[in-house]
């Protein structure tokens, strides 16, 4: 794949060998020529698992405290009561039947799904179009709830899902926030994902869990954090 005249200048900017500070990262990938939009920052963790084996899945969500600068559509599945609860903590869609017969039509303009229980024997009929795409709600992610009020304002506030498995090369990797927030507010952030991943050892996963994270934005190369950082999660 050819790369562009950006990236070849952001390559010969550090050494690629070398392991960097959360601080030291951060300020690289400010430092590499700009693009002309606000560019997202991603977190990959290469995580010492075997995604084959079902226990040994890594996944599961956290709450970003700076969040991720990016506006989040989200969606609820559910009927009764939990439709108001939904729309009152900001859901930007809500219904029941009427909705998975929509999706079934072809529209896919959202973000996140969260499904209430009684409402999954239709939902289910939804998972191969969404379970390709990720947003198939799932009860180990939180979005199979009837909390639905509180998981859509964590979702609006910076909460985000990660899986690790054999088809991502057991890689954990989730945004992290933009070019443009403060480097302490990108750290932190940084911070909770790795903490997040290392709660979420499989008891099953054998020898070293976490081998090298890499931090990057969309249109960078990425840079190697330093598994010292790593390991005071």
């Amino acid at each position: 794949m050819a790369r562009s005249k950006k990236y070849e200048q952001a390559l010969e900017q550090y050494d690629r060998t070398k392991d960097y500070s959360w601080a030291e990262a951060v300020k690289l990938l400010k430092s590499f020529p700009s693009r002309k939009f606000d560019e997202t920052v991603e977190l990959a963790i290469n995580l010492g698992i075997d995604g084959r084996q079902a226990d040994q899945i890594v996944r599961g969500t956290v709450m970003l405290p700076h969040g991720t600068g990016k506006e989040v559509r989200v969606l609820v599945i559910t009927q009764g009561e939990l439709e108001q609860e939904a729309r009152e903590a900001g859901a930007d869609y809500v219904g029941a039947a009427d909705v998975v017969e929509r999706i079934q039509g072809g529209w896919l303009d959202f973000d996140l799904v969260i499904a209430s229980p009684d409402m999954m024997g239709q939902v289910g009929k939804l998972g191969r179009i969404l379970g390709p795409r990720g947003l198939m709600p799932n009860p180990r992610t939180g979005t199979v709830t009837r909390e639905v009020g509180r998981v859509v304002r964590e979702a609006k506030a910076g909460r985000v899902e990660y899986r690790a498995d054999s088809k991502s090369g057991s890689n954990a990797q989730a945004p992290i926030g933009r070019l443009s927030f403060d480097d302490a507010a990108l750290i932190d952030n940084a911070r909770a994902f790795t903490e997040a991943i290392v709660r979420a050892r499989p008891a099953a996963a054998k020898g070293q869990y976490i081998k090298k994270a890499v931090i990057s934005t969309a249109m960078s190369p990425g840079v190697k954090i330093d598994r010292a950082e790593l390991m005071v999660a």
